[in-house]
């Protein structure tokens, strides 16, 4: 099972799964020139659930499917420091197919 974590610091935000840092996956699909962002519903949010389920899935295209509402209903309620499995994930999604 895959560990996402976020956190703000003085040097901005990291996000990492499993201790590595997550990439942004902007050469699949840019939607923030910005980078990560979280807590509201935008573009660097958005960017960072693509990337999280681009991660999870293996699959561009199912995260494509997935990202928007993955974003306002997890994404956009995360607080300054998170951490989101891939267990979470699957069940936030489940939760939206039912």
């Amino acid at each position: 099972m895959k560990t996402y974590r976020g956190d703000r610091t003085i040097d901005g935000v990291a996000v990492t799964v499993d201790g590595t840092l997550l990439p942004e996956r902007t050469d699949l699909l840019e939607i923030s020139k910005d980078g990560f962002e979280w807590s509201y519903e935008g573009h660097a949010p958005a960017q960072l659930a693509f990337a999280m389920l681009v991660d999870h899935f293996g699959d561009p295209a199912q995260a494509g499917r997935h990202y928007e509402r993955f974003m306002r209903d997890v994404v956009a309620n995360f607080g300054n420091e998170w951490e989101y499995t891939s267990a979470d994930i699957d069940a936030a999604l489940a939760a939206v197919a039912a």
